[in-house]
């Protein structure tokens, strides 16, 4: 292009027009190992439509565009109605058409967890505020399935595979959304300590039946949503209800919208502040048992966040390696430049580990019976929950930083992903909350957590490495237990890498896997990414990166 004052070229034209699918050979091969092979050619067709410039346009617009909340109409009744761009209900819109809210409870089958998680993963990679009221619907599923005339009353709309963004009671819509609401402005993580009350409606009480609850949330996730899944304290303790938008007789329940949070990312998806006057709810589960009703969503959506951050790690890297390949800085391409080439090959080997990691996880919940894929599910689940949502952050600043300070404006999308980081390593439990659950759950199922070592063990076949980590793993659990909490951190951030090397040594070539393994166990190598080392650095580094484009 030319200019009355300069012509503008090294310049790095959008990456649009790709295939999500077909081009991640680690993913390709993951669905098709763990059963799910059935639902390559529908992953390979949504792998294309997110890859459309059209598609990243509503990503964009959907998050420039904040959510709105009106609490008034034009002649002042309370409405409390969230207004959202069109953009917002069109991702909502694929993701039900692709079935991304319940495909393993309403079409199951050998492989399905894997096949959902392969297509949440393909939109995580373009947009994640849509992400977070399918999961949560996703996670409502199975615990209102244990409440017979309940869930007879949802099931067709929540299997339901097309978008009602409608603001209606249940009974005029054709699918509903659920949402959650835990946290309180005294206690945030502890709900343990949260003040609102549930009081039974006159004649009612116990499981299925019907009470008022009065009170606040301080997040109160997606408030359009038909339903929200809410922790309210009774005679017997903490309860788990279901709280409908619209009461059964058709009127509005009586939730208030305090207002909308000005969050960091997350932009294209509201949370809110709400308060309960007397509102309309359902107990779920046993009474006083609300806790563990809502862990067994946390199960679902734990998994999900780990998802959503392997997501966005893989599309940081496809992006930064875009530009690399394209973009010419002193005299050379970016990607053929030796630093750069160790950074790439570094952060490409970290989201080949996240990948496999993800998709190991959501197999295990395939596998509900089997007592190695339980210590999957309660052991690892956690740990990488801590791991990968945290790495994240880190990661996309450093593919923002490949693009130099074209990454650092909103004009692309490095930006987003950068404040889109924090969010999964933060909701659900933060850090430290996931490192002292891995400590208790290692704590209630030793079974489990021999038999997780032994696997691992076997899987990596003698590899020195993987060697080095377990017994790094084994020396820290041999502390004293009045210190082990003081040093957890230490804990699931070995276990997560001895796992990561594991599936490695399993799933990628032995060149592949040793660059990893040797990178994450020497004590020498920094903390930042491109510090691997090893002889023929150079060809190594090369063969890691051709494997990101397959």
């Amino acid at each position: 292009m030319h200019s009355p004052t300069h012509d503008a070229n090294n310049l790095v034209s959008p990456l649009i027009d790709n295939n999500l699918y077909t081009g991640d050979g680690v993913l390709m091969a993951g669905v098709q190992r763990l059963q799910a092979g059935w639902h390559a050619d529908a992953l390979e067709r949504y792998g294309a439509e997110l890859g459309r410039k059209e598609v990243w346009a509503l990503a964009e617009t959907a998050n420039r565009h904040a959510p709105e909340l009106h609490n008034y109409d034009n002649i002042g009744n309370r409405i409390d109605v969230v207004e959202f761009h069109p953009a917002w209900h069109s991702l909502l819109g694929m993701l039900r058409r692709e079935n991304l809210h319940a495909l393993p409870w309403s079409a199951p089958r050998a492989g399905s967890h894997v096949a959902r998680a392969a297509g949440y993963f393909l939109h995580a990679q373009v947009e994640a505020g849509s992400l977070c009221p399918t999961t949560m619907t996703f996670a409502s599923i199975p615990v209102l399935q244990k409440e017979p005339a309940l869930f007879a009353a949802l099931q067709a709309k929540l299997y339901a595979c097309e978008h009602d963004g409608r603001d209606l009671p249940l009974g005029q819509k054709t699918s509903m959304l659920i949402g959650m609401g835990m946290t309180e402005k005294q206690g945030g993580s502890d709900v343990r300590s949260n003040t609102t009350l549930a009081t039974p409606i006159p004649g009612g009480g116990g499981r299925g039946a019907d009470y008022v609850l009065t009170g606040h949330k301080w997040f109160f996730s997606a408030p359009m949503c038909d339903a929200h899944m809410v922790l309210a304290r009774t005679e017997l303790g903490i309860s788990c209800f279901f709280v409908p938008r619209w009461r059964p007789d058709g009127s509005k329940n009586a939730v208030f919208i305090q207002r909308l949070k000005d969050k960091l990312g997350n932009r294209s998806n509201s949370s809110s502040e709400v308060e309960f006057n007397d509102a309309f709810g359902i107990m779920v589960g046993e009474e006083g048992r609300g806790i563990a009703t809502i862990i067994e969503m946390a199960n679902y959506t734990r998994i999900d966040c780990v998802i959503g951050s392997a997501g966005l790690m893989r599309q940081a890297l496809v992006q930064a390696l875009h530009h690399a390949r394209h973009r010419s800085a002193f005299g050379a391409r970016l990607a053929e430049q030796a630093l750069m080439q160790n950074v790439l090959a570094d952060l490409a080997l970290e989201s080949e580990a996240a990948t496999l990691l993800m998709l190991q996880l959501a197999s295990s919940l395939d596998a509900p019976s089997d007592p190695l894929q339980r210590a999957w599910r309660r052991i690892v689940t956690p740990a990488a929950k801590f791991w990968i949502c945290k790495r994240a952050l880190a990661f996309s600043g450093e593919c923002m930083e490949v693009w130099g300070g074209n990454g650092y404006v909103e004009t692309g999308p490095m930006a987003r992903f950068y404040r889109e980081a924090p969010v999964n390593s933060i909701w659900e439990g933060s850090g430290n909350v996931m490192c002292l659950d891995v400590l208790r759950a290692i704590g209630r199922e030793p079974e489990g957590f021999t038999l997780l070592l032994e696997h691992l063990n076997g899987i990596a076949n003698g590899h020195a490495g993987v060697g080095i980590l377990l017994n790094g793993v084994k020396k820290l659990l041999s502390t004293p237990p009045d210190q082990q909490e003081r040093h957890a951190r230490r804990l699931v951030q070995t276990l997560i890498l001895t796992v990561q090397a594991a599936l490695m040594v399993q799933h990628a070539p032995s060149i592949i896997a040793d660059a990893f393994i040797e990178s994450r166990c020497d004590a020498k190598v920094g903390h930042v990414y491109g510090t691997l080392g090893g002889e023929g650095s150079q060809i190594v580094h090369r063969q890691i990166l051709q494997r990101v484009f397959q």
